[in-house]
């Protein structure tokens, strides 16, 4: 080996591990009696193994959940206590009024008085009371009491009884607020479950509150009273005693409706029914004035009805004008006849008469004068041309008399037409009005007869409703108030005290039920007793952990070496670089010890350290455990078989170079395997290491070349340490366990699962290993297991230390 760095000298001071192993003097934890069925029984001292384990965690949580109950607590207003008491007296039939009554009562009949337990309680009887109380439009009802102005501290200081007594004497609360109503608030309606719906937060606020209790007297005797306790609770004094007021009051109010219900039914009935008459003759008499208006009707008396008169001078008017049209038409139809118009000219017509005389004795002129001239005579010319003017002058009379006439009949005709049109269309208005007139009077006439019949109607409901009050007012009520709540001086709860209790005890009892859980749920191994109980193998040895608070004493005793390049504190869990006296020390020593007695006759030569899974610290054992060999002068030889993940050669910080995948992938001789290994002057340790990491390492470990390798070792050196792969990850360590003397079985303390420890036993077991127990690794002194192992070491660097302050002060 090459010396490439500067090795420390180990320093000359007695050394418990140098010292010869007393052979005679058997380990303590190599236990061979285990019970095979101690796994499946649980002892009460497991109980307080496991929770000593966890004591920081349950007094944790009794600690919160303590001071989260006195914070509830304080926090919680102070809550008052309001009562009230009612009298349920006997109740006397209302039949017997006046006479000797029949009376129903607790004495002869408890089902009555436990109906009016039930009743007050009612949730119908409590919504009245939310009413009464407005409390849907009062949000501070569910709030707290804003008299109340202690801080939670001082509350605390007074559940200690340290702030001192302070009356609770809470203020006048504004006359406006939860006011208590003059009358009580009506029932609500069957129907109406929309309403309870609304108000049932507040019936469930009352009732949380709400207690009602029979007084019983007990002087001596059990006996019964007919008083009834009605007591509500709320963190506002005035409010509890408004609340139970109005419920004592709305109680024996409806009691009273209830003894009125026919006649209180009947009265509702006739108020509305009035009312509904009033309204209802009110809206008629104003339909009757606006249908009067709007139909103009003045009067219905047939004496003052211009209507009528109207139409009959109408009718008559129409007869006249309708013979005057007839006859206008008779005539014009006559003188459209041929000829009739010229007759009727011509017979009253003088002037063509004339006309005619004239043109006669002009005929008779021109006669003569033809006698003596011709027609072409001047004169007679003359009197030609006479003749002919006169001719045509009476025909022309004749002609115009007669469309003269004819024009004269037609419009004639066509005006006695038009008339008698016009008063036609006049007639029918007048009738269509006489009509509606009539119809109009006959409506205005039932309209009156309504109107009359339903003030007839009034009257009588008036006088009913009248007769009901009487004997409404006549019939008593047998619940009375005997004393009203007045608002409570102090409060009666919370008992904050006796919860706190409540809680500091629970909170044990979670505290404790939560370790055993968290000890339930953890499936690794922490102590030797659970090695020996789960896995029926002796716990050779308890390797603790080292942490950063024990680096220093590990690290500072004189007989530590310096090594891994200056720097000890790279591997301070390695013997090599702690104090010979250091718990990690003498918990090698005792594995050593362990591993000399394991055999019977003679100690064993060759030693598999594994562990179920990595990380578990099986190099750092293997490595320890060989150098504590070492020390006591034996030739020890540890070989680096885990080829997969190897680092003998980085611990000791050698160079690349063949190994034992060398030695295995060839056909070496004796001489040539021991050439291959290694020693570390320090230690005093001969090193194989892995060598190149080749491709099936399982192959390689299981060939008849790796016997061989053992055998030729332990002809030659004294104990052979093998490091070897986790066991339930690969194969390598199951097929080299079959080839040692014994295995140690490394056990992480506290990550191990116990099911993997068990399946990598029964693997070893399997191929017939031969396991000399198990290292329980990485455990933790300050826990409550190894307490007295932890205080006996510290107690030995406390003289250590002592001594080494007085050889300084010398």
């Amino acid at each position: 080996m090459k010396p490439s760095r500067e090795l420390a000298k180990r320093e000359p001071e007695p050394n418990a591990i140098e010292r010869p192993v007393e052979m005679s003097a058997p380990p303590h934890s190599y236990n061979y009696g285990v019970d095979p069925n101690a796994e499946t029984e649980v002892h009460l001292l497991d109980y307080w193994r496991a929770v000593r384990k966890r004591l920081w965690l349950v007094i944790g949580i009794v600690v919160l959940v303590t001071m989260l109950a006195v914070l509830y607590m304080a926090r919680k207003p102070d809550i008052y206590e309001a009562e009230a008491r009612v009298q349920v007296d006997l109740e006397n039939n209302a039949a017997l009024v006046g006479r000797t009554p029949y009376v129903i009562g607790p004495a002869n009949d408890p089902t009555y008085f436990n109906t009016q337990l039930q009743i007050l309680t009612s949730p119908g009887l409590l919504r009245r009371v939310v009413k009464t109380l407005d409390l849907e439009h009062n949000p501070d009802f569910f709030k707290s009491s804003s008299t109340q102005k202690r801080s939670t501290w001082q509350t605390v200081l007074r559940m200690a009884g340290i702030g001192g007594e302070e009356k609770d004497a809470p203020t006048t609360r504004p006359q406006n607020e939860l006011p208590l109503r003059t009358t009580v608030a009506p029932a609500s309606s069957r129907e109406d479950l929309i309403e309870a719906k609304q108000l049932s937060r507040y019936v469930g606020g009352i009732l949380g509150g709400l207690k009602v209790d029979p007084v019983k007297e007990t002087r001596g005797y059990y006996k019964e009273t007919r008083l009834i306790d009605v007591s509500f609770t709320h963190t506002d004094p005035q409010v509890a005693a408004k609340v139970v007021n109005a419920i004592a009051e709305t109680y024996v109010f409806s009691n009273l409706e209830k003894k009125t219900e026919t006649n209180t039914s009947t009265g509702d009935f006739l108020q509305k029914r009035v009312a509904e008459l009033q309204q209802q003759i009110r809206t008629d008499e104003e339909r009757l004035v606006n249908y009067a208006k709007n139909n103009q009707i003045l009067s219905l008396d047939a004496s003052q009805n211009t209507v009528v008169e109207r139409l009959a001078g109408l009718n008559k008017q129409l007869l006249e004008a309708e013979n005057e049209r007839k006859s206008a038409e008779a005539a014009y139809k006559a003188a459209r006849a041929p000829g009739a118009a010229t007759a009727l000219v011509d017979a009253d017509e003088k002037r063509i008469a004339e006309t005619e005389s004239t043109l006669a004795e002009l005929r008779q002129k021109r006669a003569q004068l033809l006698v003596d001239a011709t027609e072409e005579a001047p004169e007679v010319k003359e009197v030609t041309q006479q003749i002919q003017e006169l001719e045509s002058q009476v025909k022309d009379l004749s002609s115009r008399k007669s469309v003269t006439l004819l024009t004269n009949l037609e419009t004639r005709y066509r005006q006695a037409a038009g008339r008698e049109e016009l008063l036609k269309k006049s007639f029918d208005q007048q009738r269509s009005e006489t009509l509606t007139q009539n119809e109009a009077a006959i409506n205005y006439r039932i309209i009156q007869q309504e109107i009359e019949t339903n003030k007839s109607l009034l009257t009588n409901l008036l006088q009913r409703s009248k007769e009901n009050d009487v004997v409404m007012a006549g019939k008593p009520n047998n619940i009375s108030i005997i004393d009203y709540a007045i608002a409570p001086d102090s409060p009666i709860g919370p008992n904050r005290m006796r919860t706190v209790f409540i809680a500091l005890f629970l909170s044990v009892g979670l505290g404790i039920g939560f370790a055993l859980f968290l000890e339930y749920l953890d499936d690794t191994v922490h102590s030797t007793d659970e090695v020996e109980r789960l896995l029926h193998l002796p716990a050779l040895a308890i390797i603790p952990s080292v942490g950063a608070s024990t680096r220093r004493r590990l690290l500072g005793g004189k007989g530590a070496l310096q090594k891994l390049n200056g720097n000890p504190a790279d591997n301070p869990e390695l013997l090599m670089n702690v104090d010979s006296r250091s718990p990690l020390a003498e918990s090698y020593r005792h594995l050593r010890t362990s591993v000399l007695l394991s055999t019977a006759g003679r100690a064993p030569r060759s030693l598999l350290v594994t562990s179920s899974l990595p990380g578990e610290g099986k190099t750092t054992t293997a490595v320890n455990t060989a150098i504590s060999l070492a020390q006591t002068g034996a030739s020890v030889v540890i070989i680096d078989a885990d080829m997969r993940r190897p680092r003998l050669r980085s611990i000791f910080s050698l160079s690349e170079r063949a190994g034992l995948s060398s030695i295995l992938s060839s056909d070496l001789s004796e001489a040539g395997m021991l050439e291959l290994v290694d020693k570390d002057e320090v230690t005093g340790l001969h090193l194989l290491t892995s060598g190149p990491i080749p491709p099936n390492p399982a192959e390689l470990l299981g060939s008849d070349q790796m016997r061989r390798l053992i055998a030729t070792l332990q002809s030659n050196f004294n104990h052979v340490v093998v490091d070897s792969p986790p066991v339930s990850s690969f194969t390598d360590g199951v097929l080299i366990s079959s080839m040692v003397d014994g295995v140690l079985l490394v056990v992480h303390g506290g990550k191990s699962s116990r099911h993997i420890v068990r399946r990598s036993r029964q693997l070893l077991q399997d191929v017939g290993a031969k396991i000399f127990g198990v290292v329980l690794n990485n455990i933790s002194l300050q826990s409550h297991d190894y307490y007295y192992y932890q205080r006996y070491y510290s107690q030995r660097y406390y003289d250590r230390d002592v001594d080494q302050q007085a050889v300084a002060g010398r």
